[in-house]
């Protein structure tokens, strides 16, 4: 999606001969600090972007620049074209017009870099669905009708209602103020407000919906990186969480961390294990966390988590114990 930006905001400042920050942040949803560093970007690629001081200032375009991107070298042509990863796209309903950005772009290239940077591109594959033990990643399908009609809420500031298959919830309808949009490990949010409080919906879960015409009751600007890392602190501060004592194999350390909340202690034993204090969402979190590292990994308390897994292990040693 970035080089998607990238040629917006060039076009924005061709059309406008100058924007503020807080106006291109506008225009492209996105954060000042985004605009920021795509301005820089900008500049380090060749583009003649400059800024003009005072009330009335911001930044804008030399005169008579023309959208040919011609100050790009090999790699910043290609580091463009790799910036079009499909997942994000693909998640927000956006695949189509991500391919015909990047048909635009790869016009926009001087000739001499374009049939170059297009034959490397070929040769770069980012996050594959699969990895060397052919583990599938299972991105969520979201319909089309849907993801159009949560997007268009967002960018228009519209109230959207939506049907939804909350877990262990009757499903129903609610009205949402949509904030943003944010797509993790190939799981589509809905960032939203419903009734002032913050609500975080999953793009899979949800039903239907309809754009409404009431605007939504929201701030004019939003900075989605830190609304999603103060939304992901408060969900992982919730719940039934578990903190489990492991002893663990060094070898093995990062399978348990990436699948933990937190790290609370660590330290290295006698034996050279490490020791560590973890948090889990949970107690099926847990127990299917130390499960999956069978003898890497011991968990020394609290006692009824051994219990979960000794028994489970007893079970499965009957089942293949017995004659066939």
């Amino acid at each position: 999606m970035r080089a998607d930006r990238l040629v917006s905001l060039v076009l924005l400042l061709r059309q406008h001969g100058r924007l503020s920050a807080t106006a291109l942040a506008r225009e492209l949803e996105v954060s000042t600090r985004t605009v920021l560093r795509d301005i820089e970007a900008l500049s380090a690629a060749g583009v003649p972007v400059y800024a003009e001081r005072g009330r009335h200032g911001g930044f804008a375009l030399m005169p008579g620049f023309r959208t040919e991107l011609t100050g790009l070298n090999h790699d910043e042509a290609l580091a463009l074209l790799v910036a079009g990863s499909r997942r994000g796209a693909q998640a927000f309903g956006l695949g189509s017009a991500l391919a015909s950005a990047m048909l635009k772009v790869i016009d926009a290239l001087p000739e001499d870099h374009r049939d170059i940077a297009a034959g490397a591109a070929q040769r770069l594959l980012i996050d594959p669905e699969t990895d060397l033990l052919s583990r599938r990643r299972v991105a969520e399908e979201v319909p089309d009708a849907i993801v159009t009609e949560v997007r268009r809420a967002v960018f228009a500031g519209h109230k959207l209602r939506i049907h939804y298959a909350a877990v262990d919830q009757t499903t129903r309808w609610r009205t949402v103020d949509p904030i943003g949009l944010v797509t993790v490990r190939d799981q589509g949010y809905l960032l939203a407000t419903r009734s002032g409080a913050d609500r975080t919906y999953r793009l899979s879960r949800i039903l239907a919906a309809e754009e409404l015409d009431e605007p939504a009751q929201r701030p004019d600007r939003v900075d989605l990186d830190r609304a999603w890392q103060e939304r992901s602190a408060r969900f992982r501060a919730g719940g039934d969480q578990v903190t489990v004592l492991v002893r663990v194999d060094p070898a093995r350390r990062r399978e348990l961390v990436d699948t933990a909340l937190a790290v609370r202690a660590e330290e290295t034993a006698a034996d050279g294990r490490l020791r560590l204090e973890v948090t889990f969402q949970d107690s099926r979190h847990a127990e299917w966390a130390l499960w999956h590292l069978a003898t890497a990994a011991e968990a020394l308390s609290p006692q009824w988590l051994r219990d979960s897994l000794r028994n489970r292990a007893a079970a499965i040693a009957t089942c293949y114990g017995a004659s066939s």
